[in-house]
């Protein structure tokens, strides 16, 4: 017995203790997986399709913040040729390989029929590459560079007038074989009423063709408002700079024009700053329809609109709009006429006359201006109101007295001796 307690005492002074460098237990699994997609980096391949001079290269220096120093391409290229340039880019501790792969030529030439086929033998080359590695008896998938594509922008020309037949028959060659989203290219340069116009323009000839573009997967509930919100604004309307603004205090890159400043989106989502020029570009607008399209609270575009002096009026009735030219035909008449008469006896005349008129009181429409200066103008909605009837007088200097009549009283020799 002694034997075996002088055996177990020195077990136990050799027994080592370790300690746990981590938590142990597979709910660590998802850390572990991130950690290691971290290391190993992220592979993003982009094809960009549009013709020459929409922004392409602009727009990939302004998603990923940095200079690809691409050169501009020449108008007159015989053929569309497909240029691919791969990037070790990397922001934090992530690490991106991105493939930019953009066509050349696109569209330039005279006779557009086949522009569309070297754009699908590139996609089709890659998905052929790809299987040729997958074939080999020995096959190094993890050190392969994937060159497969993830996503094709197709940029359309912001014309407002709709897709264009290239771009139709582009798309629908392509939908088969890369995820396509619509961008509309220079957006800036089409107002916002022309924009929602041709955003909803585009979606229906692309429904009515049968093209199929991407659409956010909306199934995990996680994500499926968010990607709701996205698919709603497709096809997206984007502006690209490559130039650098001081805003405060603030280096950004945006895009100055003399009416206000187009700002790339913060990163750190902080608050979209609206120019004052973008509040008054339409002032008739209800606060509910500023509140739609500047997508903000209707509480800060009242606050806005105080801060900036503008206040809310009710638009004058006229018959009808009058044009510009209009108006100074009827001012240079009035002129004349007035210095015809002006050293006659007409000042001394008062005239009369009876009239019926289409009576009736429209609803009008309130709007935010400056004050001081005119309100907005609503057109008469009803020319067919009830008839009444006018008694009006009038000299040289304007109308002296005028008197509505009742619906059912007419002018009479009592009425006219009474006036």
């Amino acid at each position: 017995m002694a034997a075996l307690d002088v055996e177990h005492a020195k077990m136990e002074t050799h027994i080592r203790t370790l300690k746990l460098s981590g938590h142990v237990g597979f709910d660590s699994l998802p850390d572990q997986l991130v950690n290691k997609s971290v290391q190993n980096g992220f592979v993003f391949n982009i094809l960009c399709i549009g013709e020459t001079g929409l922004g392409k290269s602009t727009l990939m220096d302004s998603l990923f913040n940095t200079n690809f120093e691409s050169t501009p391409s020449p108008h007159n290229l015989p053929t569309v040729k497909l240029k691919a340039h791969t990037y070790e880019l990397q922001e934090s501790n992530v690490r991106l390989k991105l493939t930019i792969c953009d066509t050349v030529g696109y569209g330039d030439q005279v006779n557009k029929e086949d522009s569309f086929k070297a754009v699908v033998d590139y996609i089709d080359a890659q998905f052929e590459a790809y299987l040729q590695e997958e074939l080999k008896i020995k096959r190094s998938i993890s050190a392969y560079h994937d060159s497969r594509l993830h996503v094709c922008l197709y940029f359309i020309c912001p014309t407002g007038h709709g897709l264009k037949s290239i771009d139709l028959v582009c798309m629908k060659k392509l939908d088969t074989k890369v995820n396509i989203i619509p961008i509309i290219a220079k957006a800036d340069t089409i107002s916002k009423t022309e924009l929602q116009k041709f955003k909803s323009k585009i979606m229906q000839e692309l429904q009515n063709n049968g093209v199929e573009i991407y659409q956010f997967p909306t199934d995990d509930e996680s994500v499926s408002d968010v990607n709701s919100s996205m698919n709603s604004h497709i096809p997206f309307a984007v502006v690209g700079s490559t130039d650098f603004v001081k805003i405060g205090n603030k280096t950004v890159r945006a895009r100055q024009y003399p009416w206000g400043t187009v700002q790339d989106k913060d990163r750190n989502e902080r608050p979209i700053i609206y120019e004052d020029a973008e509040w008054e570009e339409d002032l008739s607008q209800t606060q509910k329809e500023l509140t739609l399209n500047l997508e903000v609270t209707q509480q800060a575009v009242s606050q806005h609109l105080k801060s900036l002096g503008i206040i809310n009026k009710q638009s004058n009735w006229v018959p009808y709009e009058l044009k510009p030219r209009h108006v100074e035909r009827r001012l240079c008449m009035s002129e004349m006429l007035l210095a015809r008469h002006k050293k006659s006896v007409l000042h001394q005349f008062v005239t009369g006359d009876e009239k019926w008129i289409h009576y009736d009181n429209p609803e009008r429409r309130k709007s935010w201006g400056l004050p001081g200066h005119a309100s907005t103008s609503t057109v008469k909605p009803n020319i067919h109101g009830k008839k009444l009837m006018l008694c009006i007088w009038w000299d040289q200097r304007g109308v002296v007295y005028y008197e509505l009549l009742s619906p059912c009283e007419t002018i009479t020799e009592t009425l006219t001796k009474h006036n």
